[in-house]
Formats: structure tokens, C-alpha cells, sequence
């Protein structure tokens, strides 16, 4: 979870961390669905590792913002470990680094800087998967943040990530600004406008859920 760093702080942080991740998730799928055209389930292995990985490395950044990730900086915020100010501004600096992110991923593999995603992903199991994508994700960055040790939290997010593409069917977006930074590229990473409106729908439902499990838990371990 973020320290009380100053403004500029979380903001750079946020903003970079953003963009470099999205650039991570949209770029290595790029150039893992070039590799293996034929094979989707290569494809998204390699999708899944790199994203992780990308993902451990980031959260370096992480004692001064809150993980890239719009609904861990609400629970900052409803924790107190950020204010009212810096909540809003890191949730600005997520939403602007992603779209920075798509923008860069897709200019480095010589695509038009955004293009409309066309892929269908809602339906009902599918959104399942989200909402218990995101409520692991937002409980394993909670818990391991109690450590204090971003090496920790790194790389629990980071595994965790890279299992949950795999594990769940809606292979794990679990954050508000990927997602919509996903609609901006029509290729293996993007997700229709329309199916974005139903993950972002399973991601916020996931929210009160993980916020009320991980104080139970918090309550019942010392």
C-alpha cells in the first residue's frame, strides 16, 4: 500500500508505472500473437509472463503510489494512506499513463497510435472470472502490503497475475485503466467497448467484496 508521498510523487509514479505496464500487456501480446499466429495458447503464455514480470518489476514504484490500479487507490484512500488529493490525482495519473501506454505500445509495432478494439469477451462466466480476478488481485495486494516489503508485493502481484490469466476465463484485466486503455488497440490484448462497460461493471462489484474479506481476515491474523 502507498505512503503518504508528496503529490508529485504518487503523480509521476502512477503516470509512469501506467504506462509502462500497459505498454507491457498490449506490446508483448503484439509481439507474442506474431510469433505464434496460429497458436492462441502460446500466445497468451507468453502474454501472461511478461506481464507479471512487467508487473513485479513496477511495483518498485509502489512506496509512493498505489500499484498502477484505480481500486487500489481507493481502498488507499478509505485506508487513509492517501488523502482525498493525492487519491484523485493518482487515479488521473492511471488513466492518463494508460492511455499513454496503448498509444506507445501500438506506434512500436508500427499500428495506428489507437485503433478500436473489436474482440467480444462479456458473457456470463467470462464475467465471473473477472469479478474473482479482481477480488484475488485487490486481496493479495492488500495482505502483502501489510508486510511493508515491496519485494514481497511484487512479486505476489506479479505471480499472481500471471497465474490469473490462466486460471480465470476472462484472463484477468482486473483494473479499471488497463481495461479501458485495452479498447484502444484492435489487436490480441484489445476488448470491445462494449464488453469493457461489462469488466469494469465485475471489477467494481469486486471491490466491496475484497475490501470487506481482507478486514476479515486482517481481524482474525495478527
Amino acid at each position: 500500500m502507498p505512503t503518504r508521498g508528496g503529490l508529485v510523487g504518487v503523480v509521476a509514479a502512477e503516470a509512469t508505472g501506467t504506462a509502462l505496464l500497459v505498454a507491457a500487456i498490449i506490446g508483448s501480446g503484439i509481439a507474442a500473437d506474431q510469433a505464434f499466429p496460429h497458436s492462441p495458447g502460446l500466445a497468451l503464455l507468453v502474454n501472461a509472463i511478461a506481464t507479471g514480470a512487467a508487473l513485479a518489476a513496477l511495483i518498485a514504484l509502489g512506496q509512493v503510489s498505489a500499484a498502477f490500479y484505480p481500486l487500489v487507490t481507493l481502498v488507499a484512500r478509505a485506508r487513509r494512506d492517501l488523502s482525498t488529493r493525492q487519491a484523485a490525482a493518482a487515479i488521473g495519473a492511471q488513466l492518463t499513463g494508460a492511455a499513454l501506454g496503448v498509444t506507445l505500445a501500438n506506434i512500436m509495432f508500427a499500428l495506428p497510435p489507437l485503433t478500436l478494439a473489436t474482440a467480444e469477451r462479456a458473457d456470463g462466466p467470462v464475467l465471473l472470472g473477472e469479478f474473482i480476478a479482481t477480488v484475488g488481485l485487490l486481496l493479495v495486494v492488500v495482505l502483502t502490503a501489510r508486510t511493508r516489503d515491496p519485494l514481497r508485493v511484487g512479486v505476489a502481484v506479479g505471480g499472481y497475475i500471471t497465474a490469473a490469466m490462466w486460471f480465470t476465463s476472462s484472463t484477468a484485466f482486473a483494473n479499471p485503466a488497463v481495461t479501458l486503455a485495452r479498447i484502444g488497440t484492435d489487436t490480441f490484448t484489445g476488448i470491445n467497448p462494449a464488453s469493457a462497460a461489462m469488466f469494469l461493471a465485475a471489477q467494481t462489484l469486486a471491490l466491496p467484496a475484497a475490501y470487506f474479506l481482507a478486514r476479515l481476515i486482517t481481524r482474525s491474523t495478527p
